[in-house]
């Protein structure tokens, strides 16, 4: 299959657990009653992601709500990178299979400066403009929250707006915002 991970490509890479999802856990809402989704994107691998708990947190707040499915997309280490461009095959999250650039909003967590490429490198895995101003309405809305956000001048660029504060409590009043924008046409 075309612009799928299959067998024959996750059996070539070194974990690939990393990639397949379906963890306990894991919150999968009917896509009938989903009218917003955000991908919590962490720009590191797998492991790293998952030890995260403030992550682990917003995960279950945002899924808390109505009409609102929150997934999660990583990194991927360098050896699926060259296949999934070897192939054209998009970065997608974990619990729908969804393509990044599907998604309504994209949310990197900014936890160190080093990561700032892997955020760059997820946003082209996943066909989404890596600069704001070429991005459409078509496109995700790119935000960025965590303790580096304080100093997001680096890569101010790349995302539409930041989230400063805690996130736990501020995220949950952005997608309620977006969802009403979104049906407002």
């Amino acid at each position: 299959m075309e612009n799928e991970l299959t067998i024959d490509i996750l059996s070539s890479v070194q974990k690939p657990a990393r990639y397949t999802g379906g963890e306990f856990g894991s919150i999968v809402k009917d896509q009938g009653s989903v009218e917003a989704t955000i991908a919590l994107a962490f720009p590191d691998v797998y492991e790293v992601g998952m030890s995260y708990v403030g992550f682990k947190i917003l995960y279950h707040l945002v899924n808390k709500m109505e009409g609102v499915q929150a997934e999660r997309v990583y990194a991927v280490w360098t050896d699926l990178e060259a296949k999934m461009r070897e192939r054209n095959i998009p970065l997608r999250t974990l619990e729908t299979g969804k393509k990044l650039s599907e998604c309504d909003i994209i949310g990197f967590t900014l936890q160190y400066e080093l990561s700032y490429t892997n955020i760059l490198n997820m946003m082209d895995l996943g066909g989404v403009p890596m600069l704001r101003e070429d991005r459409t309405d078509e496109d995700p809305f790119v935000i960025v929250g965590g303790p580096c956000v304080y100093n997001p001048e680096p890569i101010a660029d790349f995302f539409d707006f930041a989230v400063v504060g805690e996130g736990e409590e501020l995220l949950c009043e952005v997608m309620a915002a977006y969802k009403t924008w979104k049906k407002a046409g």
